[in-house]
């Protein structure tokens, strides 16, 4: 798709950052987005296991390189998201950075 039909999708801040994974969660997890917050373990508290959050990554790169080009979650940076507000604050701090 080029990039030109997603000028509209400006950036996100952090709490845009916050409901993008909610959202993606809650659908990979089929749960509902109010369950989970940012304190919030993938395996303790959403029972999310590895394929899990590898689709995760999928659809956050997929949905950010419609508004950062080239965004990407590094595999080795992975293993140090055990919450949602990790992977918040990672997300967020790879998209300030531009």
């Amino acid at each position: 798709m080029p990039a030109e039909t997603h000028t509209s999708k400006g950036p996100l801040d952090r709490q845009g950052v916050f409901l993008l994974v909610q959202e993606q969660l809650a659908d990979i997890l089929e749960i509902e987005p109010g369950t989970i917050s940012e304190g919030s373990s993938f395996q303790e508290d959403l029972d999310a296991d590895s394929l899990a959050l590898i689709e995760l990554v999928e659809g956050l790169e997929e949905e950010l390189a419609e508004r950062t080009v080239g965004f990407r979650i590094d595999d080795e940076d992975l293993e140090d998201l055990k919450t949602v507000r990790d992977a918040v604050d990672y997300v967020f701090a790879k998209l300030e950075a531009g």
